[in-house]
């Protein structure tokens, strides 16, 4: 019974985790309308890289712990299960059809960089210079979303992140308590939830990174569920696929940048092996789908079933080689 405890602090973590974040998005999207961001810039950045504070501060704080397993997992599981069962079960349920330019240049953006994350593994070492890549190409491609929000005219993307920010809108006042709130109990939640997380791996045997992989990296990316399929209820599927590009996009960079130069990681084979041709594949079917090289790009229900079908055979295999 003494896994009890940390079972019951994870779940208590990844409730605290998706109630905080989706109070920190609310709040950071009204500040940002309050001082007159551009709705395309709110869904690019505040939104779409909102939904993964979760992620951010679980890796750095399991980084600063000296968990780096739990980090990685988290980064990279998070990349997987945002693909194969967010959208896989969302398309499922409705197709998801691509109507936005933006998000079309974004897709190959978001290829080019799992290109990079997968160079800079292939030493099984990822370093503070490795951070700093990392980071500084984040910083590129925010101020690129930047210049491309302000110097380009509407978009489909815009057009509804623009109606869903006048029908949720919150007073300055307001959206500031729960910017501060939500943050504040990010941190707390997210050093409870990595405490469960190495608590457990311990208590059953297994390795940080199949612990970061599964349990912490689809609970963290629970916020991406949560305001994907809000957004597909209301016909918005542009801010539903902006969700996992921008989640993915910050998962990669930002996420994995911030946890290595806190601490140099050194990668285990495996993840090399096993979970990085799993997440660039997933990246590649979505860039391609998403396209639409004969047409619209769309993720239709066929597609949607295969994804889903991929992320249980991928964590079956987690977990049935946990130990092994």
């Amino acid at each position: 019974m003494t896994f009890l405890m940390p079972l019951a602090a994870i779940i208590l973590g990844l409730a605290g985790l998706v109630w905080s974040a989706d109070r920190f998005v609310a709040g950071a999207a009204g500040l940002a309308r309050h001082f007159g961001m551009a709705p395309l810039l709110i869904g690019m950045l505040v939104v779409g890289f909102g939904t993964s504070a979760p992620e951010l501060l679980v890796s750095a704080m399991a980084s600063w712990e000296g968990n780096p397993g739990i980090a990685l997992g988290n980064a990279y599981g998070s990349n997987i299960a945002n693909i194969a069962l967010i959208l896989g079960l969302t398309a499922l349920i409705s197709p998801i059809a691509v109507h936005s330019a933006v998000l079309r240049r974004e897709l190959p953006v978001l290829l080019a960089v799992t290109v990079l994350a997968v160079l800079l593994l292939v030493d099984l070492e990822l370093t503070r210079t490795d951070a700093l890549i990392l980071l500084v190409v984040f910083a590129a491609l925010v101020t690129w979303s930047v210049l491309q929000a302000r110097g380009g005219g509407q978009d489909s993307f815009a057009d509804q992140m623009e109606t869903e920010g006048a029908a949720h809108a919150l007073a300055p006042r307001a959206a500031a308590l729960w910017t501060f709130v939500g943050l504040a109990l990010l941190i707390a939640t997210s050093r409870l939830l990595v405490w469960a997380a190495v608590d457990l791996a311990r208590l059953f045997g297994v390795s940080d990174i199949v612990i970061g992989l599964t349990v912490v990296a689809v609970g963290t990316s629970l916020p991406e569920l949560a305001s994907t399929l809000v957004a597909m209820r209301r016909k918005e599927h542009d801010i539903a696929l902006g969700n996992i590009i921008g989640s993915n996009l910050f998962n990669t960079l930002a996420v994995v940048g911030l946890a290595a130069a806190i601490g140099p990681i050194d990668v285990p084979p495996e993840v090399l092996r096993r979970d990085i041709p799993v997440m660039a594949g997933l990246t590649l079917a979505l860039v391609a789908a998403c396209i639409g090289f004969r047409g619209p790009g769309r993720v239709n229900r066929l597609e949607g079933a295969v994804l889903l079908a991929i992320f249980l055979a991928y964590v079956t295999y987690l977990v049935a080689t946990a130990t092994g």
